[in-house]
């Protein structure tokens, strides 16, 4: 190759470094777009409309929230690992981010390869509810009940792999009972047809639940922390009614795909703490009955060791149920 020819690809490749330099100093300089993996009104849609507001003031750009559901969150999610890695196009899932690698046979992406963690965003209490007519008035004439006419019992989730179905395999476990799963395309229609009476049972997020509670729309028995929830005091916890093995935080992360520039990951990250010690998004959180991540937790290596661990400890409970979806 001649001097010269060597020369001109020099110049391009520092033309195309100062390029790509240049584009990560200025982003963002369009809007970016949060994929949620479930349906629009959800307990994880909630959670990312409220960042997002703050996001878009930190960013100076729109930050957009898409619904595509399905597949149990694995759909938004494959959406998402494909995307071109610039910081446009970005995930908010919750747990079953890590329960997705033993529940899935032909899971298309690999969530600690296909994705680079931006930060945790919140861990969200369960409550465990039902039509308001059903039996029982507290948590312990729940268990009776439950054990006595669990092959009965209608149980609504918002789909395999979904925080619902999580709990919901959890409580019948803890119960030694096989309830009748009704599986729906989303946490908002499962609590519809909880209101409107047509299933008996649903164990979801404090942020799909806690209004309806507060408006005498569902009864509600147990909460699935360790500590009672400040915005439902009067709940007891799992533990409290004998379920210690029944407890389940739904923890939430915000990923980008891999490959993303790490300068951008920072700003990314920047912005996400900002909205999460936002006063407005920290009150909306806690009229919901959850809290934002502390700032340390809101970190890429956080996030990572949170879904590291949580595949691992996921994985035998998903195993011994028996439970895959193709």
């Amino acid at each position: 190759m001649s001097t010269i020819w060597k020369g001109l690809l020099a110049s391009i490749a520092v033309l195309a470094a100062a390029s790509a330099a240049s584009a990560q100093a200025d982003y963002p300089t369009q809007p970016i777009t949060i994929v949620v993996p479930f349906s629009a009104g959800g307990p994880t849609d909630t959670v990312t409309r409220l960042i997002a507001q703050t996001m878009t003031s930190e960013l100076g750009q729109q930050v957009l929230v898409q619904n595509v559901g399905g597949a149990g969150g694995t759909l938004g999610a494959g959406q998402v690992a494909q995307a071109k890695p610039d910081g446009y196009t970005l995930l908010l899932h919750h747990i079953g981010m890590s329960t997705a690698p033993t529940l899935y046979r032909q899971l298309a992406f690999d969530p600690l390869k296909a994705f680079a963690p931006i930060g945790q965003v919140t861990s969200v209490p369960m409550t465990i509810v039902a039509r308001k007519d059903l039996e029982p008035s507290d948590a312990a004439g729940l268990i009776t009940y439950l054990k006595a006419n669990g092959a009965d019992t209608t149980y609504a989730h918002a789909g395999i792999g979904s925080a619902s179905h999580l709990c919901g395999m959890l409580l019948q476990e803890a119960l030694g009972v096989q309830m009748i799963t009704v599986p729906y395309q989303g946490a908002a229609p499962a609590m519809t047809d909880i209101v409107g009476g047509q299933v008996d049972v649903l164990c979801d997020q404090t942020t799909n639940t806690t209004n309806q509670i507060k408006a005498g729309e569902v009864k509600a028995y147990a909460v699935t922390t360790p500590e009672r929830v400040a915005s439902l005091p009067e709940l007891p916890t799992t533990k409290e009614v004998g379920l210690d093995k029944m407890q389940i935080g739904v923890w939430h992360g915000l990923y980008a795909p891999a490959g993303t520039d790490p300068a951008i990951i920072a700003k990314l990250e920047g912005a996400l703490q900002k909205a999460l010690a936002n006063d407005t998004v920290k009150a909306r959180f806690a009229e919901l009955g959850t809290a934002p991540v502390s700032a340390a937790e809101a970190t890429p290596d956080s996030l990572k060791a949170q879904l590291t661990s949580q595949i691992e400890l996921w994985r035998p409970i998903i195993q011994a149920a028996g439970t895959y979806a193709d």
